[in-house]
């Protein structure tokens, strides 16, 4: 009996394609399986690699797409000085119509909280397994000049909080992780317990499964040390993204934590764009040394 042929690779539809101190930004859109939807992701292609290029994953935050990072954070001078693609995707399904998904700016549509959402009605609310899963794939099919296997990840906000549990869930998938004034501790934020009434349902345990702070708790072994950065002046900070709680959790857990608070910077893209140089300086050691 012959052997089950492989899948195919998943179609790409380029949308646009422009250089950037000589890469190129690319974006496609591609039909997922995982969201039962159509998808966009930008790419950041630096020029001619000697080898494969690594591969560095970053999450934006809610109501973002997948090219407000790849606009405003000025990452591509950085990622082609050290030879890293950047990788961004959406941060929700969209166009499914589902009732409700685009009732509030901080839920549903725009809002997928990189989790796999267990209520029914938000069944194809699934980034976890997009980001961790499909898009990995995806990229290695399509893409021979990238080493999908040395990966990182970071992320803003809502994104900085996928980044953090993704990497605490799957530290033998990427080398290293930081973020950007992420919500570090949403079981105990607004935003963090919307979207998970909604997406999770009133299981508790199941939030926990998502939450940096209680995550990080579990992972006693953590050697490569988390760079966070959060500005002081942030509006969010004390009711949303609790950085102080994150860090109390990985000093009882010896998990190494360079947390930066930066006075006068708030939540926005300048904020980003400032120190965007050091977390893509950051990855690359690991990238390279890996």
């Amino acid at each position: 009996m012959a052997a089950a042929a492989s899948p195919p690779a998943a179609a790409l539809e380029q949308l646009s394609k422009t250089k950037m101190f000589g890469g190129h930004n690319l974006r496609f859109r591609h039909q997922s399986a995982a969201l039962g939807c159509p998808m966009t992701f930008s790419l950041f292609l630096p020029a001619s690699p000697a080898s494969k290029l690594p591969v560095l994953y970053w999450l934006s935050g809610l109501t973002c797409t997948d090219e407000n990072f790849i606009i405003k954070s000025g990452a591509q001078r950085a990622a082609a000085a050290h030879g890293v693609a950047l990788v961004a995707p959406d941060t929700s399904p969209r166009g499914l119509n589902v009732e409700g998904e685009a009732d509030s700016w901080d839920f549903g549509v725009g809002a997928g909280f990189y989790l796999n959402a267990t209520n029914e009605k938000w069944k194809n609310w699934r980034m976890y397994d997009y980001v961790v899963k499909e898009l990995p794939k995806v990229l290695s099919d399509n893409f021979e000049q990238l080493n999908t296997s040395c990966a990182s990840i970071f992320g803003h906000s809502m994104g900085g909080h996928g980044a953090l549990t993704i990497y605490l869930k799957n530290t033998d998938k990427y080398k290293s992780v930081s973020a950007f004034a992420p919500i570090a501790n949403p079981i105990n934020c607004p935003w963090g317990q919307k979207a998970f009434s909604n997406y999770l349902g009133t299981t508790k345990s199941e939030w926990e499964e998502y939450d940096a702070t209680l995550l990080v708790k579990k992972c006693n072994t953590l050697s490569t040390p988390i760079l966070v950065d959060q500005g002081e002046d942030d509006k969010f900070l004390a009711e949303q993204l609790l950085a102080g709680n994150f860090e109390e959790a990985c000093k009882a857990a010896g998990a190494p934590l360079t947390l930066r608070m930066q006075p006068g910077y708030d939540h926005s893209f300048f904020f980003i764009a400032t120190f965007i140089d050091d977390h893509i300086a950051h990855h690359a050691q690991f990238l390279k040394s890996g």
